[in-house]
């Protein structure tokens, strides 16, 4: 897998059409996983499952191991016998479907669980109970929500004092123990329907790309239970530094991200027991991994917690391929990728070689009419993942209507395309399709593609903008909009350039 090419579609669960408000895994995820396979394409690539925070992220996620409950398919559980169909038709969401709707599937979905769950007989129990046994996270998770619950939903450090420290709360898990219960319940039903349209997707020859955020939430479990492996002052339980990057393409004042500082020395004293089960679940949980900012595991941007910007901060060394020859102990040959974009230096080079890991290349960051961009497609390397842009670009279109005339001119003859029409055709237009091709015919082996811009959508169609904490991660689409792809011509697309095959042929 990643060494033989192959194409692939970026398309998150949120964003699938349905009725339920927001994305499931349900029939509209197995017919997309039906078209795409019947294009050619072999991989899909998904952002986060992790929990998402209050700007609907999952970059930030109270748990680097649980999955999120709104994908969670009403239907699923009338079928399972958990759900009437009038609980189910509460579900049903009656406003935009261009638009994910998280309070609505948040309000809705938790209410149904809820009722669902009250309903479990003995098997089902039984297999919960298994399901806790392969997956040893779930316990600490299922304790940290129920007394999340307890406590008015605040923050762990805020909690009672027998509960913001883990050890005395674990002690008296049998005062909340229904709520813990079914917490594990609710992630239980999650991976079930996962791992059911993930079989389904295997089978017609599509492997997952997963995204593994590089970070966790100071409000995560991850922190609550584990504080010696984070820079946490143990009296004010506040965080010493925190996590961002310096000023760079996406922003002036860098990105003040606000997650823990990991505690390096304490992990490596560990073994890195901690990192090793996160990679292991995730090889579990998809076929492939992106890792996001891994250049953080060469060096990483640590900002004091009282700034208010990342302007301020110092880089610091990673763990480096200390942890990455414990990852191949345990997992030889791991099918990672690295998201290695952004600012980095020859340590970053240095780690993505000695790895082995395929690095990014995005075809918008390669049109700068002065240089030689490592992101151009003629200076791609087979081992290397080519994106025509991923969920924190804007669409190709969008793209190009942004740009700057002499980032626009360059880009549009650096395809081959003559003319000042660029901007007509819509979702056929010929100026995108240029562009798109030339990510094809370079020699990486993956080239990705976001639905987006199989569409050809404009910039209203972008899913992050980094840096801006409101109105991201709400795209949505329709059936219809599926439906009318050019399957032809992707198909041709994958032919021509020798990316049609099957992710598990031998």
């Amino acid at each position: 897998m990643l060494k033989q090419r192959g194409a692939g579609v970026l398309f998150h669960i949120s964003s699938m059409p349905g009725e339920y408000g927001i994305g499931v895994f349900g029939n509209e995820a197995r017919h997309f996983v039906d078209k795409i396979s019947d294009m050619g394409f072999t991989y899909w690539q998904v952002l986060p499952f992790n929990p998402i925070d209050s700007a609907n992220s999952p970059y930030c996620s109270p748990s680097a191991f649980a999955g999120n409950y709104l994908f969670i398919n009403p239907r699923g559980l009338v079928e399972m016998g958990l759900a009437t169909e009038d609980e189910a038709r509460e579900n049903v969401y009656h406003g935009s479907p261009y638009t994910a709707d998280y309070e609505f599937a948040a309000e809705k979905r938790l209410a149904l669980l809820k009722s669902a769950f009250l309903r479990i007989d003995e098997r089902i129990a039984q297999e919960i109970k298994d399901f806790e046994l392969d997956n040893p996270w779930l316990t600490d998770y299922a304790v940290y929500m129920a007394a999340k619950e307890e406590n008015g939903g605040k923050p762990w450090w805020e909690w009672k004092p027998e509960h913001s420290h883990y050890y005395t709360c674990i002690k008296d898990i049998f005062s909340f123990e229904e709520k813990a219960a079914f917490w594990k319940f609710v992630q239980f039903i999650f991976f079930k329907q996962w791992f059911d349209l993930k079989a389904y997707a295997n089978k017609k020859g599509v492997a997952i790309i997963g995204d593994m955020p590089i970070y966790v939430a100071m409000d995560s479990v991850d922190v609550w239970s584990n504080l010696p492996l984070f820079e946490i002052d143990p009296k004010t339980l506040r965080a010493k530094k925190v996590a961002g990057v310096p000023p760079d393409y996406f922003s002036e004042d860098g990105q003040l991200w606000g997650n823990p500082i990991y505690s390096w020395k304490t992990m490596k004293k560990e073994g890195y027991q901690w990192w090793l089960s996160r990679i292991g679940t995730a090889l579990k949980t998809y076929d492939v991994v992106r890792i996001d900012h891994f250049r953080a595991f060469a060096s990483y941007w640590e900002i004091p917690a009282e700034s208010e910007t990342a302007k301020v901060g110092e880089w610091k060394k990673g763990p480096g391929m200390d942890l990455f020859n414990a990852v191949f102990e345990k997992y030889p040959e791991a099918p990672i990728i690295a998201e290695d974009l952004g600012i980095f230096g020859e340590d970053v080079v240095k780690l993505l070689k000695d790895s082995g890991f395929p690095g990014m290349k995005v075809v918008q960051f390669g049109f700068d009419p002065n240089s030689d961009s490592s992101h151009m497609p003629h200076n791609a390397v087979p081992n290397s993942i080519n994106y025509v842009g991923t969920h924190d670009n804007n669409t190709l279109l969008g793209w190009l209507w942004e740009a700057s005339e002499a980032e626009r001119r360059f880009a549009l003859d650096y395809v081959g395309f003559a003319g000042d029409n660029w901007g007509e055709g819509g979702y056929r237009s010929a100026s995108c399709r240029k562009i798109i091709e030339c990510v094809w015919r370079s020699a990486s082996n993956v080239a990705i593609i976001a639905l987006q811009d199989m569409c050809g959508f404009g910039a209203d169609a972008r899913m992050n903008i980094p840096g801006v904490p409101d109105s991201n991660w709400r795209f949505r689409t329709t059936m219809d909009t599926i439906d009318n792809i050019d399957a032809d011509y992707f198909k041709k697309l994958n032919a021509t350039f020798r990316r049609m095959y099957s992710a598990f042929e031998k």
